[in-house]
């Protein structure tokens, strides 16, 4: 009979601890087995987990986790150490409604002591938990891994300018893949390189290997073992020393012998703090990703044997693509624009102005605030520069577009991929706050196209305003499917339209879900009930005439918007207020995200949970009408 697949006695990292190199060598190859074929039931990230499967085991084995601090960088990289840490029997519910979040969360589990979506934060965590640890007297030990990509993001420095000041245990492990989502960029990057290739890293194996093939092949193998743990003396770690480090490496993270070796050795170092250097492969045992350009990064859900992916049929364009494509409309006449990207060049659909326009496409890697401040040079010098990160994402830029962008009044043009809510990746990449953090600031136009069609009118208004900043917000995923101008005209700033008049009651959409409120129109029209919807196409400046005439006309007002309270419907209100709107006996209902984190799920299901779906614009109309006992009733849309 088969034996029992070692994964199987597994129920925690404690029992890992008692296992041989061999075993734990066949405990992640089951693991790798057991990560590709649960993500290919359920899509995710893949090629970054397939590379830690060796690292994830060797730390379990060698430290006492949970009393043991592990963080994540990231944490997408994460599901094989889900599996180790009890979740395996829920580890094909990853990012769907109700299931195991696909990155590293506290209240999951109490292996994940800090949660983590955004890169470059585990040394900042790691070195809090080490200065914690150290006031309260206590003996744990505290390790981060940050991948090499997310050395391009000064916070890592930051915390690591700080170790050697705050304690004398901490061990931060470099996962050193030469890849983040995209091929890295800069000069950590090439530096990283030449520690992996140069003459001291190479001519120290090139030697060890030649003298050990003279050995007896006890010995060989002994001498193997003694080049794989040394060979960080011989190469340095310059930068890491300087910084206050003990640096070791780089080592092979693919190799079980030589991680639990060196590992165990950093555990024990109490004098400074250690950064190991492991060079592993993204996508490491599986071939479908060892050959994909980027590593199979994230996925839908795909065949095991053959690692095709089950991508629905799209019937729209992404509106990703619009922006892209678009974009290089624009750039074909006017030179002066240039576009930006923080490490997600495909993400963001730069990767097709990139093809089309090399030289005018900078990926300045995992550094939003980078990013941003650079723009604002560009554009100080009369370029047009369109910084396209994710809403989520320039959060981490915020102060240098408020210092360096809008108190300058400089042209700088945002275009803020994946607002509103992104379904799977759940509340980390949600892009719920921009409306009210843009749209804060002095001087900024910000614009949220309806549709497709829409959204390539706010390119081209985009590239015309050169007189201060200006940004706009599309969502991920298909558009609705409408024809797409072949050079769109640019809106007139600060001017919404009017799509369907009516009596009762207006809905004043800003964004994608004007679909759903010309759906709300029909239903409540189905019950007699006339209502005007209207495409505010601002939040700044607003659209004071259209405001204040849907406010006369009718006797209750819906707003309805992607994001956060304290957005378009707060500078509605602040409007209305001032124009004295209110005090005729308006009934506003601002619709917004709720009060909460909202959990993945699909989005059609945290819309309507949110109650930004037509039934939940048409339960806010009737409540602003005083039609609540129709809804108590049993009443619905």
């Amino acid at each position: 009979m088969p034996s029992t697949p070692l994964l199987d006695t597994v129920k925690s990292p404690a029992d890992t601890r008692g296992l041989s190199i061999a075993e734990l060598r066949q405990l992640a190859d089951e693991l790798r087995v057991e990560t590709i074929d649960a993500v290919s039931q359920t899509g995710g990230h893949l090629g970054a987990g397939l590379g830690v499967v060796e690292l994830t085991v060797a730390l379990h084995h060698v430290y006492e986790t949970p009393k043991d601090i592990l963080i994540w960088d990231v944490g997408h990289q994460a599901y094989p150490h889900k599996i180790l840490t009890g979740r395996r029997d829920r580890i094909r519910t990853l990012r769907q409604g109700g299931g195991l979040s696909g990155f590293t969360k506290r209240a999951e589990s109490p292996y994940d002591p800090f949660g983590a979506a955004h890169a470059a934060t585990s040394i900042s965590a790691a070195l809090g938990f080490a200065a914690a640890r150290d006031r309260k007297g206590e003996d744990n030990r505290v390790v981060a891994v940050i991948g090499d990509g997310s050395m391009s993001a000064g916070m890592a420095y930051e915390a690591m300018n700080q170790a050697c000041e705050t304690t004398q245990q901490l061990t931060v492990i470099l996962n050193d893949n030469d890849m983040s989502i995209a091929p890295p960029v800069g000069g950590m990057s090439a530096y990283m390189a030449r520690l992996v290739s140069g003459g001291g890293y190479q001519s120290l194996r090139k030697v060890g290997k030649t003298v050990a093939k003279a050995l007896p092949r006890p010995m060989r193998e002994a001498a193997r073992k003694a080049e794989e743990y040394a060979r960080g003396m011989v190469t340095g770690g310059t930068l890491f020393e300087e910084l206050g480090f003990y640096y070791v490496g780089p080592i092979d993270g693919h190799d079980m012998d030589a991680l639990v070796h060196v590992l165990k050795n950093a555990r024990d170092i109490t004098d400074r703090p250690v950064l190991v250097h492991v060079v592993t492969q993204k996508g490491k045992g599986y071939a479908p990703a060892e050959s994909s350009a980027d590593k199979l990064h994230a996925v839908v859900k795909f065949d095991v044997v053959t690692g095709q992916q089950a991508k629905a049929q799209a019937t729209a364009p992404s509106y990703t693509k619009v922006f892209a494509q678009e974009l290089i409309k624009r750039a074909e006449i006017d030179p002066k624009i240039v576009a930006i990207t923080a490490a997600m060049p495909s993400g963001t659909g730069l990767d097709l102005f990139q093809q089309r326009f090399p030289e005018r496409t900078y990926d300045v890697g995992i550094a939003e605030q980078h990013a941003v401040t650079f723009a604002a040079g560009m554009a100080a010098d009369g370029m047009k520069p369109f910084a396209t990160i994710y809403s989520t994402f320039l959060q981490r830029g915020y102060d240098q577009v408020v210092h360096d962008v809008a108190i300058q009044r400089l042209p700088v043009r945002f275009a803020m991929d994946r607002a509103g809510l992104v379904g799977a990746d759940g509340p980390t990449h949600a892009g719920s706050f921009d409306i009210g953090f843009m749209g804060a600031l002095p001087g900024m136009v910000l614009m949220g196209p309806a549709d497709e069609a829409e959204l390539a009118r706010a390119v081209a208004t985009a590239v015309e305003i050169d007189d201060r900043p200006s940004a706009f917000r599309y969502p991920r995923g298909e558009g609705t499917g409408v024809e797409i101008p072949a050079l769109a005209e640019p809106y007139e700033i600060g001017k919404g339209r009017i799509l369907r008049e009516g009596t009762a009651v207006a809905i004043l959409s800003f964004g994608t879900r004007l679909a759903e409120a010309l759906k709300a129109a029909d239903m409540l029209a189905a019950r007699g009930l006339s209502a005007t919807v209207a495409d505010a196409r601002f939040a700044k400046p607003l659209d004071v005439q259209l405001l204040l005439r849907l406010a006369r006309e009718h006797e209750a007002l819906i707003t309805v918007e992607e994001g956060a309270v304290g957005g378009f419907g707060a500078f509605v209100l602040q409007t209305l207020a001032e124009h004295g709107a209110l005090d005729r006996g308006l009934k506003v209902r601002p619709l917004v995200l709720p009060d909460i984190f909202q959990d993945q799920d699909k989005p059609e299901v945290m819309y309507a949970q949110a109650g930004l779906d037509a039934e939940g614009i048409v339960r806010a109309a009737l409540g602003a009408l005083g039609m609540d006992n129709a809804i108590a009733k049993g009443w619905r849309a």
